[in-house]
């Protein structure tokens, strides 16, 4: 079966031809959609997460052209692909990463099958389309071409289609790192994180992310007194843990700044109407931050979370039946913790802005990624600045993902992490249409833009001057 994709393959391919590095975009992207398509139409759900089927169509397509590759797994169901192309060695090497995996569906909720990879009024639809078989098609066609038009590279670039990165990093990401590091060790890599955003189907600027904050959960039980619910008791449990949870709900902790984040508030205050520009400029000054923080806790959430750690209370567990006061009661906060972050200390601010020693505070079990941060100043940023710039006409905006990514993992290892990503409508996560939810697609046109975008990014890092 495998040998009969792959002949299917050969025959699918254009066989660009193209003067220097410049390819033959349309039949390029025609293969991309090509691909793009097939690789929607596995069912990578995570869990229970068998990225099998779409890893081995990466490893005949990839195979087909001459490339090899190596399949490397914790469980065979759940394999991780890499694949080398070699350079003379006088620059350390590339990497470009994707995730195999995509979240679960409900299929109720969909207009299209979630893994039809239907084409509509110029989207193509499905589970996976913008996280992160996006970046995994348009990586894959980079590798492609590379090898087709045999350009001389000044350094190693390798492709890693990971599996587990929606929640079970055991299988990909951590298992790659930890055992298999030197298959995958680079000066640089490029990944999801970040995207290029639209308003009004006009694109704005370019997000790359470069730092993140660190997950994790934090834990609150508050111990009492049981007694019958017609009795009311002043050490009632659930009581407590209401009292806690408000006043940490409340709490902010100081505001601190990176340098993803001060240049990410300075360079957006450049390209903001003047009252909005204002208040972007007013965090960089401590002594105006405290009004525009305001701003942003109202109207600007993610802003204010990317100013601090942030503590959002998810979670509530207590009693079990109407007339019974509860001994015991928990709840669960979701901390997201700035990447210096000093753990214990935060935890000893907390129970303090608690104030009640009944009050038990600690972690719980979460799979924490590790502290990290990729530099502005690299020939790489330089290098997507300069082709945002050149196929979208915007700035980039460093930025600092309040959420996790596997590109954690290569940072704490000194691997200099850039997430990028497509075109995306900022209207379409309201709307029910950006990644994981029951309508996830994206602009075929952007896709493509996307392709010329990271083959420019590549060319400028890895082909021979």
């Amino acid at each position: 079966m495998r040998k009969l994709i792959a002949i299917l393959i050969v025959s699918l391919s254009p066989g660009v031809l193209a003067q220097g590095y410049d390819l033959e975009w349309e039949a390029a992207e025609e293969e991309l959609l090509r691909h793009f398509r097939a690789l929607l139409q596995f069912d990578t759900s995570d869990p229970p997460g068998r990225e099998l089927p779409a890893a081995e169509y990466l490893q005949d397509v990839l195979e087909a052209e001459g490339i090899p590759v190596e399949m490397l797994s914790v469980d065979p169901e759940r394999p991780n692909v890499v694949a080398r192309l070699k350079g003379d060695g006088s620059e350390e090497p590339l990497l470009i990463m994707a995730h195999t995996d995509v979240v679960n569906v409900d299929p109720e909720k969909w207009t299209f099958p979630p893994f039809s990879a239907t084409v509509d009024d110029g989207y193509v639809y499905g589970r996976g389309a913008v996280d992160d078989k996006d970046n995994l098609a348009t990586a894959l066609l980079v590798m492609l071409e590379l090898k087709r038009q045999n350009v001389p590279l000044s350094r190693d670039v390798i492709f890693l289609a990971e599996s587990g990165e929606e929640g079970a990093t055991e299988y990909g990401i951590e298992f790659m790192v930890n055992d298999h590091f030197d298959k995958i060790e680079a000066e640089f890599c490029l990944a999801e994180g970040g995207s290029v955003a639209r308003v009004n189907r006009e694109v704005v600027y370019g997000g790359v992310q470069t730092v993140e904050k660190l997950p994790y959960r934090l834990e609150l039980v508050a111990s009492g007194v049981a007694g019958h619910g017609s009795v009311p008791l002043q050490g009632n449990s659930v009581v407590r843990l209401a009292k806690a949870i408000s006043a940490i709900a409340d709490w902010r902790s100081p505001i601190r700044l990176n340098e993803t984040t001060y240049t990410y508030f300075e360079r957006l205050a450049s390209i903001s109407p003047p009252d909005a520009g204002e208040r972007y400029l007013a965090v960089l000054d401590s002594g105006r931050a405290t009004e525009a923080d305001e701003y942003f806790l109202a109207y600007e959430p993610r802003h204010a979370s990317m100013l601090r750690s942030s503590l959002s209370p998810t979670i509530f567990d207590a009693g079990y039946r109407i007339n019974v006061i509860p001994s015991e009661s928990r709840a669960s906060v979701d901390f997201r913790a700035l990447p210096d972050e000093n753990i214990e200390d935060y935890l000893d601010k907390i129970r303090g802005v608690i104030g009640d020693e009944s009050i038990e505070v600690s972690l719980g079990q979460r799979n924490t990624r590790p502290a990290g941060q990729a530099s502005i100043n690299t020939v790489a940023f330089s290098a997507i600045e300069e082709n945002t710039d050149k196929h979208y006409g915007v700035i980039t905006l460093p930025t600092m993902s309040t959420g996790a990514t596997d590109m954690a993992y290569l940072r704490a290892r000194g691997v200099q992490c850039y997430g990028i990503g497509p075109a995306i409508d900022r209207e379409d996560a309201g709307l029910g249409f950006g990644a994981h939810s029951d309508q996830e697609r994206i602009l075929i046109s952007e896709l493509n833009r996307f392709l010329r975008f990271n083959w420019d990014v590549v060319i400028d890092l890895a082909a021979k001057k």
